[in-house]
This record gives C-alpha cells, sequence and structure tokens, in this order.
C-alpha cells in the first residue's frame, strides 16, 4: 500500500474501534476521505483492507457499513480465535525469549496503568492488549497462525468494545494476563494453554451478555 493508503487505513480504523460510529452504520468514500485528509482512491485501498479484516462490509448493493455481528457470529468468532490462540500460547511457551517475556510484563504494566485511571483510558487498554496478545503470536513462530488470528482477535470489538467491560472485567483481563505471563516464564505449555483458553471465553461472555440472548440462527443483523 502507498503511504497515503496506509494514513487513511489507520486513521479509518482508529475511527472504527473508537466507538464514534455504530455497528450498522453506513459509511461513505467521501465521509472517509474527509476524516483521512486524503483522496478516494487510497480510502478505496484501506477500504478493502478493513473488509478484508471484517471491521467494514458490503450490502448486496455495495452500500459499505460499519461491521455488525450477532450472538452466534461472535460466539464462533470466538471459538475460533480460542482454537488458534491456546495453540499459540502453547507453542509460545516453549519459544518465548527472556527479552519477549520483560515486553509482556512491561505491556501487562501499561494496561493496568490504562485501566487504573478515574476513568479508564479503553483506547489505551486495547493498544496494549493488542500488543500483549501479538506479543505470543510472533513468539508462536508460526506465519499461518498469525495470518487467521489478524482477522479474528479485534473483529469483534467494533461491534461491543472493550467499553461493555466493567472496571472489574478489565482488571481480571490484566490478571489473566499475570497468569499468563507466569507460565510463560515457568515454559509450561499446557498452563499457558488453559490461562489463554479460560481467558478467551471470559472475553467471549462478556461480549455476549452485551449482544443478547442466543436465538435460533435468525439474528444475522447484517445490512
Amino acid at each position: 500500500m502507498s503511504r497515503a493508503s496506509e494514513q487513511a487505513y489507520a486513521k479509518i480504523r482508529a475511527h472504527l474501534l473508537s466507538g464514534a460510529v455504530k455497528p450498522n452504520e453506513q459509511l461513505t468514500e467521501d465521509q472517509l476521505a474527509q476524516i483521512t485528509g486524503v483522496s478516494r482512491t487510497p480510502v478505496r485501498d484501506a477500504v478493502r483492507r478493513l473488509e478484508d479484516e471484517l471491521l467494514l462490509v458490503r450490502s448486496d448493493t455495495k452500500r459499505l457499513f460499519v461491521a455488525d455481528w450477532s450472538r452466534d457470529d461472535i460466539e464462533e468468532m470466538f471459538t475460533l480465535r480460542q482454537m488458534l490462540e491456546c495453540h499459540a500460547a502453547e507453542r509460545a511457551a516453549k519459544r518465548l525469549s527472556r527479552g519477549q517475556i520483560a515486553e509482556l510484563e512491561r505491556l501487562n504494566r501499561e494496561l493496568k496503568a490504562a485501566i487504573e485511571q478515574s476513568a479508564p483510558d479503553v483506547g489505551r487498554f486495547l493498544d496494549a492488549n493488542r500488543a500483549f496478545h501479538e506479543v505470543i503470536i510472533d513468539a508462536a513462530h508460526s506465519p499461518r497462525l498469525g495470518q487467521l488470528l489478524g482477522k479474528l482477535v479485534e473483529a469483534p470489538v467494533v461491534l461491543r468494545t472493550a467499553r461493555t467491560y466493567s472496571a472489574q472485567d478489565l482488571r481480571q483481563s490484566a490478571r489473566d494476563h499475570d497468569e499468563l505471563v507466569a507460565a510463560f516464564a515457568a515454559r509450561d505449555p499446557d498452563w499457558a494453554r488453559a490461562v489463554m483458553g479460560s481467558h478467551l471465553r471470559r472475553a467471549f461472555h462478556t461480549f455476549a451478555n452485551a449482544v443478547g440472548p442466543k436465538t435460533n440462527g435468525h439474528d444475522t443483523a447484517k445490512p
């Protein structure tokens, strides 16, 4: 991608994850060009990438919308993410360097600092959380895992971001990270896998409670 396309991608992605737009809200290329300050050509490049990441979707009439998912969609995404990221944690436990473990500790301190403000800084929390999980995925030394997880890790965030988390939920996430670091420091793949599994299931239930009760497959909620 060109520099202008990269700029457009970063700005649109930040706009989507900021909570400034709602699931199923329609967007236009002109709106996005105004937000990013670039022409429509790089905006189109950025939009294609964001569609590939499942953050934007097109209707049958080619109109562009902020992605939305039903509870069933979210459950499937988290199930897939759990399968893949538990495997990543298991691999990483055998491969993380001391420097990478130190980086996980630093990122979790950053995450905790974001939580402990009088009003939790959710954007800072999300950035630190994403970076934390990226270190684990990188340490797994599996490009295929990285490619697959890239589309799953943040997709539900645009639907119900960490703003749905209570302060208690955010602190629990940090405690999960503490235990993950301990499992990695112990070079215990079974422990790492188990902690990652419970961490992701807890996150799923937080998102699912925000969406509402499960239906029988009829709550597709897509434009």
